[in-house]
């Protein structure tokens, strides 16, 4: 059974870094595409990027294009999400998720994803 666990989140400023990472355990990463969703406090899920089982194809939503990059590690079993140029309308708890399958989908709200990690919170306050 395939386990995700989120790290990395935390408290920081406006126009700051953080690097999320989503480590897997219980089987191997090689047969999942895994995106990161975020959820902020009254408002639905959304799609923040996904990765190709390959790590060839990556997706990024409209928000954030441009500040964030995703890339996997599949010898670590691990995903990174890179976050820079963060915004307060970044704040949101984001999970990590994984897909058996070679392609993410739509990466928009995740119906599609199997398995989720616990969640990891990110707040940018100054």
């Amino acid at each position: 059974q395939l386990q995700l666990v989120e790290s990395g989140g935390g408290l920081v400023q406006p126009g700051g870094s953080l690097r999320l990472s989503c480590a897997a355990s219980g089987a191997t990463l090689d047969y999942y595409a895994i995106g990161w969703f975020r959820q902020a406090p009254g408002k639905e899920r959304e799609g923040v990027s996904c990765i190709s089982r390959s790590g060839g194809i990556t997706k990024f939503g409209d928000s954030v294009k441009g500040r964030f990059t995703i890339s996997r590690d599949n010898a670590k079993k691990t995903v990174y999400l890179q976050m820079n140029s963060l915004k307060p309308e970044d704040i949101a708890v984001y999970y990590c998720a994984a897909k058996h399958s070679a392609y993410s989908g739509s990466c928009r709200v995740g119906y599609e994803y199997d398995y989720w990690g616990q969640g990891t919170q990110v707040t940018v306050s100054s």
